[in-house]
């Protein structure tokens, strides 16, 4: 996803070289046209880098303002390009919107999700469900990511724990509490920042509205280390409990290049004992 930008630019293969330069061996596609150019570009990094394809993404359906394919609608071809790169994952990267809007339509998200994850395993793929903060409101005394995860036993989990953080849970109880469920962990920083210099400017102008605004808003996301997490206590408990794939993100990246940020992150996580896992 943090790299859809180079994509576009340069397309998958020589992007995919570059980050294999750094040193990273896998990656998650999310947010990229499975276009059969692309497809066949990614297919090449397979073969002439050694770069794993983790998992593909795609919504249970269509969803408003992201075009691109859903499970319910392209399903043939999603399983055909997962094989195509050997993948054996799909995951979900998050709530549909419609259905943030009650527990009715969580749940029945969950349970088509989970008729999903059948026809998936019929044909070798898991199904995975990524997180985000939304999913530790709770309802009726239970968080949402419980609830979605008891409603769909046959889906899998993708814990982010950036967002477990900004969610208010500690991401290590969280990993250890979903045990097994987790295949994939996205490391990812949380880091607050300095209230910028223009705020101010509006506090000093009177509009301490503005001023809040900016208050409010430094939470931000972060490279691997640059933040406040503990990610030697993440790593060791997605070690733990098996975690196949612990994949770097960074949704925003102020002012840096997607890839000067993953040297970042790379050169924290080698500094911090884990080169053995590139």
């Amino acid at each position: 996803m943090m790299l859809k930008d180079n994509f576009a630019a340069v397309g998958p293969f020589e992007t995919l070289r570059q980050v294999s330069e750094i040193g990273y061996h896998a990656v998650e596609i999310s947010q990229i046209p499975m276009t059969a150019e692309n497809v066949a570009e990614l297919q090449r990094a397979r073969t002439e880098l050694g770069m794993d394809i983790a998992a593909l993404s795609a919504p249970l359906t269509g969803m408003p303002g992201m075009p691109g394919e859903s499970l319910t609608s392209d399903f043939d071809k999603i399983v055909d390009d997962a094989k195509a790169l050997g993948s054996t994952m799909v995951r979900m990267g998050m709530l549909p919107f419609d259905a943030m809007a009650s527990l009715d339509k969580v749940l029945e998200f969950a349970d088509n999700s989970n008729e999903m994850a059948a026809r998936l395993r019929e044909q070798g793929i898991g199904l995975y469900y990524h997180n985000h903060h939304i999913e530790f409101a709770k309802y009726d005394g239970r968080y949402l990511l419980d609830i979605i995860a008891d409603r769909a036993p046959l889906m899998g989990l993708e814990v982010d724990v950036h967002w477990v953080q900004r969610g208010g849970l500690d991401p290590v109880k969280t990993l250890a509490k979903y045990d097994e469920r987790v295949a994939m962990v996205h490391l990812k920083d949380y880091r607050i920042g300095q209230i910028p210099a223009e705020a101010f400017g509006l506090l000093a102008q009177g509009d301490f509205p503005g001023f809040m605004s900016a208050f409010t808003g430094v939470v931000q996301f972060a490279e691997v280390g640059e933040g406040n997490l503990d990610f030697t206590a993440i790593i060791e408990q997605s070690l733990a409990i098996g975690a196949q794939y612990l994949l770097v993100e960074q949704d925003e990246q102020y002012g840096r290049t997607p890839l000067e940020c993953l040297q970042t992150s790379y050169d924290n996580l080698v500094a911090l004992g884990y080169a053995h896992l590139f």
